[in-house]
């Protein structure tokens, strides 16, 4: 189920909601608890029943290690380790057969010109998401084990339905304490109608803006052939606003689900096309991925606290992983190598202590985003190249017809002049639509700043209007980038 369909928004949550408050009302807190986790579930197997199972197997197992984790500090050390270990490889194993199984088949029939059959895996929904949850759980309970929680409590982290599509990435330290919190138990005004608010926004995120550059994302990446520079840039600009309003758009309508119940999930977006260089980026963009890698993944590998050289293994190693953690695709893998080549050269710029003018530093950082996420939009690796040969020249430059008068002169050296329905498809608001997007991104104040202001007045009346108005333009349901993986 998507927050963007009118099954959501006109029957799932106002029935979870108003019935979630009726049992905490006659003090049926236990109940109401296992009302949550029955509509996460059911959330869940809205689009497929079948993998509903394979979700509560997870979520068994990995209680029961985490239980013995939590409750065998008197137990050796060796023991505690082998058991975590296991658990995090039956994780991984988990992950990679649902995910990656076809992707392994093909790499070894085509490096081995094998026949192997490809299994045609289904991939369950937010296998990633929930999958990093709980390797984040056991690697905690082996850390600093908790023992006041059970089987439901748990249950209820692992599944609660605003962040278990696509994040935040929640830690059991955050979201536990506050199932345990009476005051979570009654209904909170403000937090209710501060969650209307970044609904909308959330709303107005993904109908309203995304949605639009994602059309002409795909008419450039997918439709078009040979492309020049004007449609090249346009194309790859439209999907990095599209990714950018379609994922924190996800995130402010999860944050502000999680109000209504009284449950704060953690920021995940804080303006990351502000930041002026790629670390800075990394603290802004998708803050709970970054987090897990952080914590999990690069700290445990040694993070900084090695030899230079090997603090640069590490930073690479971590994002190849978060390349692969995205998709089962080689041109992920390729992005999270230039992310990974990118925090390289910051880090061993940073150390001869020289800073470069902002406006530059922003201007770098914007387009080495903007070039790396052709490889992660493109289906394939022509694709990416077509699009990025368009964006450097490679393949011409047109300009429209109406601008031969000032420039006609420009034709002698092979630059064209071409009706606008030439350009990205005839789809002249792209180009204003980009520097409408750039302006939002860098000069507005982001959702999470706007909900901190909140106060119930004309203007944030005026936003929940736009919500609606976002909910009557949802005539045909898109999926969220994130939705698959």
């Amino acid at each position: 189920m998507l927050f963007n369909s009118h099954e959501f928004l006109l029957l799932f949550l106002p029935c979870a909601f108003t019935l979630y408050c009726l049992l905490n009302r006659f003090r049926l807190t236990v109940v109401s608890t296992v009302w949550l986790v029955v509509c996460s579930f059911f959330f869940y197997g809205w689009w497929n029943p079948r993998h509903v199972p394979l979700l509560a197997a997870s979520i068994l197992v990995n209680f029961a290690i985490g239980r013995v984790l939590a409750g065998s500090d008197h137990g050796s050390q060796a023991g505690r380790k082998v058991l975590l270990l296991l658990g995090l490889a039956g994780n991984i194993l988990f992950l990679g057969y649902y995910k990656y199984c076809d992707f392994f088949i093909t790499n070894v029939n085509t490096l081995f010109h094998t026949g192997l059959n490809l299994q045609r895996v289904v991939q369950p929904l937010a296998i990633s998401f929930f999958t990093f949850t709980q390797i984040a759980y056991l690697v905690d309970m082996y850390r600093r084990p908790v023992k006041d929680y059970n089987l439901l409590d748990y249950s209820f982290l692992a599944t609660f339905f605003p962040k278990l599509l696509q994040g935040p990435i929640v830690r059991f330290d955050e979201l536990m304490p506050q199932i345990k919190r009476p005051r979570n138990r009654v209904i909170d005004y403000r937090n209710v109608s501060a969650g209307l608010y970044l609904f909308s926004i959330g709303l107005v995120k993904k109908v309203l803006i995304a949605d639009r550059f994602g059309e002409w994302a795909t008419e450039g990446f997918d439709k078009m052939g040979a492309i020049t520079v004007l449609p090249a840039w346009a194309a790859s600009l439209s999907y990095t606003f599209q990714i950018y309003f379609d994922f924190s758009g996800y995130t402010d309508m999860a944050i502000a689900a999680g109000l209504l119940f009284n449950f704060k999930l953690p920021i995940n977006f804080n303006s990351p096309y502000k930041a002026l260089d790629i670390q800075d980026f990394w603290r802004r963009w998708h803050m709970t991925l970054t987090r897990f890698l952080r914590d999990y993944i690069y700290i445990p590998l040694g993070g900084n606290r090695v030899r230079e050289g090997h603090v640069y293994a590490n930073l690479m190693a971590t994002f190849l992983i978060a390349g692969l953690w995205h998709g089962a695709g080689w041109t992920f893998v390729f992005w999270g190598f230039l992310h990974g080549v990118g925090l390289v050269i910051h880090r061993a710029w940073a150390k001869t202590g020289k800073a470069l003018p902002r406006v530059f530093a922003w201007v770098v950082t914007f387009n080495f985003v903007n070039i790396a996420w052709v490889f992660f939009r493109a289906r394939t690796w022509g694709d990416a190249k077509r699009v990025l040969s368009g964006m450097f020249g490679l393949q011409g430059l047109d300009l429209p017809a109406g601008w031969s008068g000032a420039l006609g002169g420009l034709s002698g050296i092979g630059i064209r002049f071409v009706p606008w329905k030439e350009l990205m498809g005839g789809a002249r608001d792209a180009y204003l639509f980009v520097l409408g997007g750039l302006i939002l991104c860098l000069v507005f104040r982001n959702s999470n700043e706007m909900v901190e202001r909140f106060r119930p007045n004309w203007k944030s009346l005026l936003v929940i209007a736009m919500g609606a108005y976002a909910v009557l333009n949802m005539v045909k349901m898109k999926q969220f980038i994130y939705f698959n993986f």
